[in-house]
């Protein structure tokens, strides 16, 4: 929160926006997600634009307050949490945009439903690369779901940014800070992000995945919609939720 407060307070200074404020999320707690919903839907009366940002990568062993892996707790379980809770508002706002940060990553990933939260067999790198994988299936279900609301769903692979991601690698850390010279700034980085939030082009464009602000290639495995609505329904489970 200190972190938070202190970029809040950059953000005002450079654009003299008074309207920026930071409420505490942990996504790797439900119950910490339920709260924040429940604030914010107590507080605010719209909801245009959700981003869900937040992302672990590399992390040894570890598991969520849920006792979800890691990766997939964070990357996917808690943002379909947060979206869930979040949804009404979107609709009652809309037009609105629900934006979905994956990864190139994507490519390597595989929904694994034998050993979702990686007991049987684990690795760190493979783990971020299924969560990711997810991020692109639960977007296009999403899509596919919210047709007609006026609620658009859309993914997309911010590029290499220089950031703490890798914190849990000292080999990437080292690696990072090495070729910090050909990695996106952070602010680089958030511009497709930015622009799937907010281009007046893509008002009806829904289900797709970007890249550097462009229409970009999705893996086979993220264009199966038997495993996507398998997901989903796998989600709801281990979340506890009900969502037609």
């Amino acid at each position: 929160m200190v972190k938070a407060e202190a970029a809040a307070s950059e953000i005002r200074t450079e654009t003299g926006n008074q309207q920026v404020i930071v409420k505490k999320l942990d996504l790797a707690d439900t119950k910490s997600i339920r709260e924040f919903a429940e604030k914010f839907l107590a507080e605010e009366k719209e909801l245009h634009i959700l981003i869900n940002n937040a992302g672990v990568m590399l992390c040894p062993y570890s598991k969520t307050a849920d006792g979800f892996e890691m990766h997939l707790g964070v990357n996917h379980l808690g943002h379909f949490l947060l979206t869930f809770l979040l949804l009404e508002r979107l609709k009652q706002s809309a037009p609105a945009r629900i934006v979905n940060v994956s990864s190139l990553a994507h490519h390597g990933g595989r929904i694994r439903f034998h050993d979702l939260h990686g007991e049987k067999s684990y690795n760190r790198g493979l783990a971020y690369c299924h969560s990711k994988l997810a991020n692109v299936l639960f977007t296009r279900e999403l899509a596919r779901r919210l047709q007609g609301t006026k609620v658009t769903a859309n993914a997309l692979h911010p590029g290499s940014v220089h950031s703490q991601l890798v914190r849990h690698s000292f080999v990437m850390t080292l690696l990072w800070n090495i070729f910090s010279f050909f990695l996106k700034t952070p602010q680089e980085g958030a511009q497709t992000s930015v622009y799937c939030a907010v281009a007046e082009e893509l008002d009806s464009v829904t289900g797709q995945y970007f890249s550097d602000c462009q229409p970009a290639y999705v893996s086979s495995r993220g264009r199966d919609d038997e495993t996507a609505k398998k997901l989903w329904s796998v989600s709801c489970e281990l979340l506890g939720i009900h969502w037609d």
